[in-house]
């Protein structure tokens, strides 16, 4: 079984901190970013950050749903990690400053991927479907902060 990975990138023209705090706002402004490959979203407990479980379900195929409870840590300043309970995937976004106002965003996804042939395909397939769906997410993102 081998690591899976997918990673997007946004410059956005707003502050980091401005940047950061929307995406750590579960409770809030993160349910108004997410494109329509996310239903259920729930927050379970906190909603600020740190200390946040989050439920959602994740369509990234038309036969592909996960059904993930993610625990929210903030391992370090502008990183927010959001580790799945009911699989391998962990999701890790990191939020720095790219001049004045405005803010580089990486979002990081990695899972344990299947064996075989069927592994040989969601490693090949699964970052670009993944980094689309990101790359919608950063895109409402970009409207949400740069009001």
């Amino acid at each position: 079984m081998a690591q899976v990975e997918a990673t997007t990138e946004r410059i956005v023209a707003a502050d980091a901190e401005t940047v950061f705090d929307a995406l750590a706002d579960y409770s809030g402004t993160r349910a108004k970013l997410m494109p329509e490959q996310y239903s259920e979203y729930e927050v379970r407990e906190g909603g600020d950050g740190e200390g946040s479980l989050v439920h959602w379900k994740l369509q990234a195929t038309s036969k592909r749903v996960r059904d993930c409870l993610l625990e929210v840590t903030e391992p370090s300043d502008g990183e927010l990690v959001e580790k799945d309970r009911n699989s391998s995937m962990v999701t890790t976004w990191r939020v720095t400053p790219a001049g004045e106002g405005r803010s580089r965003v990486v979002v990081t996804t990695t899972w344990t991927g299947a064996g075989g042939i069927g592994g040989f395909f969601e490693k090949t397939f699964a970052p670009k479907g993944l980094a689309r769906i990101h790359d919608a997410l950063l895109a409402r993102l970009a409207v949400e902060v740069e009001k």
